[in-house]
């Protein structure tokens, strides 16, 4: 088995990284088939996520993120690969919401906005 562990601080507060932490949730949900439990705390969550070989958890707070996942055998020989995705992801979460100071939205809600289009004449 491999051990990934990562840890990423951040200025968000609680109430901004509890956001990111649903919408990566969300996309490891539909990328990765993943399945996603949240834990909601007073002064932190937990994300809990588990797929065939794959089981982890993410502890979100208002200063930091802590994600440790266990890679069974099979996985284990991409540890490296995976372990740079997961952190890609996260930091262009991490980066979205810290650069635009708004709630990052969920692919759901992007998808489900209307269209607007120019007004024919």
């Amino acid at each position: 088995m491999s051990d990934i562990r990562i840890h990423r601080d951040h200025s968000l507060g609680l109430k901004k990284a509890r956001e990111v932490a649903w919408q990566w949730a969300e996309e490891v949900e539909q990328k990765f088939d993943m399945e996603c439990t949240v834990l909601e705390g007073e002064f932190s969550d937990t994300v809990e996520f588990t797929r065939s070989g794959v089981n982890g958890t993410l502890t979100v707070a208002a200063d930091h993120f802590d994600l440790q996942a266990k890679l069974g055998f099979l996985l284990g020989a991409f540890a490296r690969t995976i372990e740079g995705e997961i952190e890609k992801n996260l930091d262009a979460l991490l980066g979205q919401a810290g650069a635009t100071g708004k709630k990052a939205a969920s692919p759901a809600k992007k998808a489900a906005a209307p269209r607007k289009t120019a007004a024919k004449r």
